[in-house]
């Protein structure tokens, strides 16, 4: 693994709106700064009217262009995190249906950055690579909301003696822009940028995005996720012992 990259991904929340999935979808191909960028995809949500059909459709042409993630929001589009039933069994559900429709995503992202145990134990069942720790504590999130606090890449034990691959998210767009140009403000070793498909319908917030993956481009080397999963796994990495027990 090189000594510093950095990987960027997108939280595609509304991938059937046409206009927002035009921009993604145009952003995408372009790779600005050369980053191939990861679509954590939320899953149709039937219940709400979305279509399947169309929904893998895109999703496909985004696994054409970049490392897939599998984005779960638990209660439909509207509502990121968990509001009833068991999380993981979600997951583990969404997961198999993405399996049935011909999809592999190598990333799992929780909506509103939520992981319990469970959640962690079925994102390590379908073989993923997780994303939904955090360098920073989500300003909108109470201080009693449950998330994972991870500043780097690591490996996530898990009860039974599994382990779960972590390549933390590090950076939001805005944070990105205060640091990326001044002297030292990139410290990670791994920096992890991530953004939501609804950022881009403001132009100005989608030409700051671009401008800002071109400088992160000189002050690191561009990879993307899925390298960053292979590459990682095969490093000798710090144990995180959050969901041991």
């Amino acid at each position: 693994m090189v000594e510093r990259y950095a990987v960027v991904s997108c939280h595609v929340e509304r991938p059937l709106d046409d206009r927002v999935w035009r921009l993604f979808s145009r952003l995408q191909a372009r790779r600005p700064g050369g980053f191939r960028i990861a679509a954590l995809i939320r899953p149709p949500d039937e219940a709400a009217g979305e279509d399947p059909a169309r929904w893998l459709e895109r999703a496909q042409e985004a696994a054409a262009r970049a490392p897939l993630g599998h984005h779960t929001h638990w209660g439909g589009p509207a509502q990121a995190r968990p509001v009833e039933g068991d999380p993981a069994e979600r997951v583990r559900r969404e997961g198999g249906w993405l399996r049935d429709q011909g999809l592999r995503p190598t990333i799992f992202c929780g909506g509103g950055w939520y992981v319990d145990a469970g959640v962690a134990e079925a994102v390590a069942g379908l073989e993923y690579a997780d994303c939904t720790g955090t360098a920073f504590r989500p300003s909108y999130l109470p201080a009693s909301a449950r998330r994972l606090e991870a500043s780097g890449p690591c490996w996530l034990e898990l009860r039974g003696g599994h382990r779960l691959l972590e390549l933390p998210t590090t950076h939001s767009l805005g944070m990105l822009a205060r640091v990326a140009g001044r002297p030292g403000g990139l410290r990670e070793r791994l920096v992890h940028v991530y953004f939501h498909d609804t950022e881009l319908l403001d132009a100005r917030r989608a030409a700051y995005l671009r401008l800002a993956l071109a400088v992160l481009a000189r002050r690191r080397v561009p990879s993307d996720l899925a390298e960053a999963a292979r590459t990682a796994a095969a490093d000798e990495l710090p144990v995180n012992r959050a969901f041991s027990r």
